[in-house]
């Protein structure tokens, strides 16, 4: 990354210009220039502001520490000691950039069938340069929901009716899972701000869902950490009192894993700093009534709302 006092100081973009790049309003923009002495923009002698490219630059780095639930008198805090040793923050950017997409030749669907078969055959060399043609077409989030999850379903549903054995099974599950996993691996973590806890609720073992999520949220740039499959409450719990999380994500895929989970969410408004529960999942998404004794915050059957409502959670605080 680059420092942000590389930037340029030249005044050259008007507050709309600002807000277009950066998504802060200018009603916010004047509150902190006038609360915090974040910015001082240069003011013309008709009373207009101009900005500079790093003045930019600072509102994105500030708007990232925002998103990730820190307050913004913290954020200007963690600023200030900064400045004062003659140093300024690195650049970091709303999001982890991909590289331009090629026009897909066939829809997202077809490439589910070609990985399924690809696993079926055990072929991992075909799986693989399938896995890269992907990339080149899609963004991540296109490929969990609609590539990795649809591969998987297909997978699960040849064991079930018996057309291929439980050892082609987990031998395709336990690829896809090295996929996420280095995936997540190759994305920078952050390690401040509101902290969300991913995994599996009781009883669960099909962690793919989940490691998805947690892979997605991180490229979102909150702070992730993934905990993995079947995970007894009492050892949430005891962990959510260690690490005060604000979020405890769990995926459901059947009845057993709502039935344990069943109070979770009020226990864990028991604790210091009264984390939220919230949830997905195959059985969850088909049991509106399960949803009604589960309480806590359903986060919808994609990735895009699961991600929404992750956002809003963290806004509110």
């Amino acid at each position: 990354m680059t420092s942000i006092g590389t930037f340029s100081e030249e005044p050259f973009f008007t507050i709309k210009a600002v807000q277009s790049r950066t998504g802060i309003k200018p009603v916010t923009l004047r509150a902190w220039e006038r609360r915090y002495d974040l910015l001082c923009p240069v003011r013309m002698s008709n009373g207009y502001r101009l900005y500079s490219e790093r003045d930019i630059q600072l509102l994105l780095w500030v708007q990232r520490k925002l998103d990730s639930g820190i307050s913004i008198s913290q954020v200007v805090q963690q600023f200030k000691q900064i400045r004062a040793k003659d140093t300024w923050p690195e650049t970091i950017q709303s999001v982890t950039p991909e590289a331009p997409r090629l026009k897909p030749p066939r829809p997202p669907r077809d490439y589910a069938e070609m990985i399924f078969g690809a696993m079926v055959g055990q072929n991992e060399k075909r799986a693989n340069a399938i896995m890269e043609d992907t990339q080149k077409y899609f963004d991540l989030q296109t490929i969990f929901q609609e590539v990795l999850v649809p591969a998987l379903d297909l997978l699960g549903e040849a064991w079930y009716r018996g057309e291929i054995r439980i050892s082609t099974e987990h031998v395709g599950t336990g690829y896809i899972k090295g996929k996420l996993l280095s995936i997540m691996h190759s994305l920078p973590m952050a390690k401040e701000g509101a902290l969300i806890l991913v995994g599996c609720g009781p009883e669960e073992t099909q962690e793919a869902q989940a490691l998805m999520f947690a892979v997605l949220l991180r490229q979102q740039g909150f702070f992730v950490e993934y905990l993995g499959p079947d995970l007894p409450t009492e050892d949430l719990i005891d962990y959510a009192l260690q690490v005060r999380p604000k979020v405890i994500c769990l995926t459901i895929t059947q009845e057993e894993t709502a039935y344990l989970l069943k109070g979770f969410g009020a226990q864990l408004l028991t604790l210091r700093g009264k984390p939220k529960f919230a949830y997905t999942g195959k059985y969850i998404d088909e049991n509106e009534a399960a949803r009604a004794d589960l309480g806590g915050i359903y986060l919808g059957s994609s990735f895009a709302q699961g991600i929404e409502k992750i956002k809003q959670i963290i806004s509110i605080g």
